[in-house]
């Protein structure tokens, strides 16, 4: 895959001398390292709460939605999660019977169906990940605002390139 490559490049396989990985390469891994946890967290919260982790996803898809006061329909968390009609149905109705979403009519446009995030939840959610976030912030509290200034920038960065279409 890489065999056009340059040694040094930081590409998988390159090494430093003395056998370390280059710092930038070091970094993916890490950032992998956290998503990897994040994810297996996210599997234990499905778990607990009787939820597919294709849920839990959703779920934090409309908190964006809301966050970014973007309308959440299901064309929106479709396309998020990638998922044709029939699975993004099937998604929002577990979701509906187990009262973490409700659909309901928008109110500048009474033909279409927006899904909110109920506040139990909500709820629910802070329960679990809040003691996650907190700890999150207190790592952030501990850096300058410079350096979360560069944090912010890597990250929103490193999103744009995973993400399959822009996002405001």
């Amino acid at each position: 895959m890489h065999d056009n490559l340059e040694p040094g490049d930081g590409r998988p396989g390159d090494r430093e001398p003395g056998g370390r990985e280059p710092e930038n390469l070091e970094l993916v891994h890490l950032l992998r390292a956290v998503t990897v946890e994040f994810g297996l967290r996210q599997t234990e919260f499905a778990a607990r709460n009787g939820m597919h982790p294709t849920d839990v996803r959703a779920l934090i898809c409309l908190l964006d939605a809301a966050r970014a006061a973007e309308p959440a329909t299901a064309g929106l968390l479709g396309a998020r999660l990638g998922l044709n009609s029939a699975g993004t149905t099937a998604v929002i109705d577990r979701l509906e019977r187990l009262g973490h979403v409700a659909r309901v009519r928008d109110e500048h446009d009474r033909r279409r169906i927006l899904l909110r995030v109920e506040p139990a939840a909500i709820r629910l959610g802070r329960e679990f990940f809040g003691p996650l976030i907190d700890g999150v912030l207190g790592v952030l509290d501990s850096f300058a605002p410079a350096e979360r200034d560069t944090v912010r920038r890597f990250l929103t960065a490193t999103h744009a390139v995973f993400a399959p279409e822009p996002r405001p």
